[in-house]
């Protein structure tokens, strides 16, 4: 047990300066004006070259570092989302973009790694961009100032190009005070933890599990929840689909609250 402790805690070590360095590639891709634009399968679905350079540049440090990471009992597996809010990355809403590096055992999400490279990109020309926040579970979260919502205030954050009727009809359920639309999956847990947000709703398909897995670490370590819409806890073992087919509800506080109005009808489109 000792020795698998040992390697988890290098392992985030190791990841946390990995996606540090994968924050400065993202930047610097922007200031050099190429982005590299692709279609993958849609127009709201694209890669850029940050996406590429630090999907390699991520990949290639741990296989360095950790060569027999894939074959750890097969039980240790890394979720790599190398950009995730790409769309927003291309139309410059920088602040809703991170790197995301998640740690699973056993199909649990145990450790999670969130650079944000546009962190505090609106403060002026000389502030310090960036920011890294991470988290274990039972060991804590750090790299942020937790806050919640107001009492009694219901904020919705949901997807900003992925919307549909399905989604639309799970937040009206929600009877919200406010919703957020924004991209990136990293980017809504942090209006979470951060008390911009009361409740992560995305009743649809879409998400994956490299989208999921180092946010939801980060929501569990300070009290809070994910799972999916019928409110199963997500797996990310490495025979898993990587499609959350069931969508992804989450919350910092009150999860009840939210799980308890999601309509039947969505839940019956929803297949786990």
């Amino acid at each position: 047990m000792a020795s698998s402790h040992t390697v988890l805690m290098r392992l985030v070590a190791s990841a946390y300066s990995i996606a540090q360095k994968a924050g400065t590639i993202v930047r610097h891709v922007i200031a050099e004006g190429d982005l590299g634009i692709v279609e993958k399968t849609s127009a709201t679905d694209l890669q850029t070259k940050a996406d590429r350079l630090v999907q390699m540049s991520i990949c290639s440090s741990l296989a360095r570092k950790f060569p027999k990471l894939t074959i750890i009992g097969e039980e240790l597996v890394v979720w790599v989302d190398p950009l995730d809010g790409t769309k927003e990355y291309t139309e410059g809403l920088l602040d809703n973009v991170t790197v995301l590096i998640g740690i699973a055992y056993e199909g649990k999400a145990i450790a999670g790694i969130i650079n944000q490279p546009y962190y505090n990109y609106q403060a002026g020309p000389d502030a310090v961009l960036g920011r890294t926040i991470w988290g274990v579970l039972g060991l804590g979260a750090f790299g942020f100032q937790l806050k919640e919502v107001p009492a009694g205030k219901h904020i919705i954050t949901t997807t900003r190009s992925h919307s549909n009727k399905l989604v639309t009809d799970c937040v009206t359920a929600m009877n919200p005070d406010d919703v957020l639309r924004v991209g990136g999956a990293g980017n809504k847990i942090i209006q979470l933890i951060e008390g911009k947000a009361s409740a992560y709703v995305f009743a649809s398909p879409g998400c994956k599990k490299w989208d999921t897995c180092a946010p939801e670490v980060i929501l569990h370590a300070v009290g809070g929840k994910l799972t999916d819409i019928h409110g199963n806890a997500l797996q990310y073992n490495k025979e898993v689909k990587h499609m959350n087919s069931a969508g992804v509800l989450a919350t910092l506080r009150n999860y009840d609250y939210y799980a308890s109005r999601v309509p039947e009808s969505v839940k019956n489109a929803l297949v786990p």
